[in-house]
């Protein structure tokens, strides 16, 4: 399961990667996305992100993905240079 957290400034490229959310998983809040599926599932939502996102994201955008059957946390964007860590219960 992923749990997908985003603030993305640009109105078009936010609703676009929510329309894309929605594909794979269902809204928790307005910006989190709960993603339960198979393993092929959750690495192609990676690989979308990291091909036709990623380089669109800004300095002002953060979008973290929590992996949680792997305790793992992925970043994009200005989330790149957090150095927190997170635990995840």
């Amino acid at each position: 399961m992923l749990i997908v957290s985003y603030d993305i400034s640009d109105d078009k490229i936010r609703t676009k990667f929510s329309k894309f959310l929605r594909m794979y998983g269902r809204r928790l809040q307005f910006s989190v996305y709960e993603i339960e599926n198979s393993e092929r599932i959750l690495q192609n939502v990676h690989l979308e992100i990291k091909n036709n996102f990623e380089k669109l994201f800004t300095e002002a955008d953060s979008v973290f993905i929590f992996d949680l059957k792997n305790n793992r946390v992925k970043r994009y964007g200005y989330a790149l240079h957090e150095e927190s860590n997170f635990i995840i219960f």
